[in-house]
Order: C-alpha cells, then structure tokens, then sequence
C-alpha cells in the first residue's frame, strides 16, 4: 500500500481502466496518479488551517497562517491555546472576526471531545467524519472532503460540489456543459470505490485546457 494512502494505486487504476473507456484515456493522457497527501499532525490543526484559508489567495493566507502560528510556541498550536488566546490577538495576526469565532467553536468542541482525534477518526467512515466535521461553525462539506483526500489519503472521496471537478467532468463527458451535483454522483458511481483517484484526474483535465462551452 502506497505510504500516506489508505489504498493502492495501481489497483485503483486498474479498476478505473476497466470501468471507464473515457477515463482510461484521461489516464493514458495524465499520467501516473501522482497524490501525495499532507498528512495531518491532528485533525484541530489540519482544520485551523482550512478555516484561516478560506477564501483567501494562497499568498495571503500562508502569511495570515504564519502569523497565526506564531502567536503560539509550538509548530501546530492547539485548541488550548487557541481557547487561552485574546481576541486581540486573533485579530492582530489578520483573522476576520468570522474566522476567530470559527476557530473558537473548532477549539472548543475539540477541548470537549466532540471532535474526534486523528487516532479515532481513522477508523471512522467518511460520511461519519464528514457529518462529526461540518458541525464546527465555518466548516462545510467540500472542507471535509479536502481533510479526506489530502490529509488522510481516503480513497473513495466525490466532490461533486467542487467547481474544478464539475470543470473536468464537463470537459471529458458533457462537451463543455456544467453537470449538476446529482449528475456527477450518478455517473461516478462506476468509479467506486476509488472515486478519489477519479477526481484527481478529473482536477487534471480541469487545469490542462479551458472549459469549451456549446453556442
């Protein structure tokens, strides 16, 4: 098994291969799957981190998450010192009063064990992990799906919702039509259950031409 995967890739692929004549030319065309989760120190901190980068370019966050962090001694803080933290700190390192709430109701509901660890959350089922997850104010489902994909390495994750994956579907099956959420579940059914590896080369599609949409 692939080293940060709950899964091996080359199974997968095959699979995919068998399933999907259209996808396994997107294969021949991308390439080797090529995923390398992130890993997680812990479930608080891989989700403090989402929450400051929300909704921010990738510049600005990394530099409002550095200053975050540096509040804190230690590398990843914790929901502790999050909770032992003044507002006015929050504030200073550059978070909105929406993102310093959220992180508050993260810290909190993990000081009290409704969030579970990352030992615990292993041997949980994503939609269990998703449902406990998207009770903290700020996170939703798409957040989740990232947790599971780039942080645990789950190998049968859907973002239907995520634009990019709509993208790349529109480009390989609907000639340029964005599908609706339902559309994408339906036919990624046959992916099952490596829809994570599908996505991924979904995402590439996305990256490697424009959408081309009907006149």
């Amino acid at each position: 098994m692939n080293e940060g995967l709950g899964f091996e890739p080359a199974s997968a692929v095959d699979h995919l291969r068998a399933r999907d004549e259209t996808l396994a030319r997107i294969i021949d065309s991308v390439g080797p799957f090529r995923l390398q989760p992130m890993g997680a120190s812990s479930i608080f901190a891989a989700l403090a981190r989402a929450i400051v980068y929300q909704q921010l370019t990738g510049k600005a966050a990394a530099t409002i998450f550095a200053r975050f962090c540096g509040l804190f001694p230690d590398t990843d803080p914790t929901a502790g010192q999050v909770l032992a933290a003044s507002e006015e700190e929050l504030r200073g390192a550059g978070l909105s009063r929406s993102k310093l709430l959220s992180l508050r109701d993260l810290a909190g509901k993990t000081v009290s064990g409704e969030i579970p660890t990352l030992a615990e959350i292993r041997h949980m089922e994503d939609e269990a992990i998703i449902e406990r997850l998207t009770s903290v104010r700020g996170i939703g489902r798409w957040t989740v799906e990232m947790l599971l994909i780039f942080g645990l390495g789950r190998p049968d994750v859907l973002p239907a919702d995520d634009y990019g994956i709509r993208k790349g579907f529109a480009r390989t099956y609907t000639q340029g039509e964005l599908p609706a959420r339902k559309d994408v579940e339906t036919y990624a059914f046959r992916w099952k259950p490596y829809r994570t590896v599908a996505s991924w080369y979904l995402w590439r599609v996305a990256e490697q031409a424009p959408l081309q949409r009907s006149q």
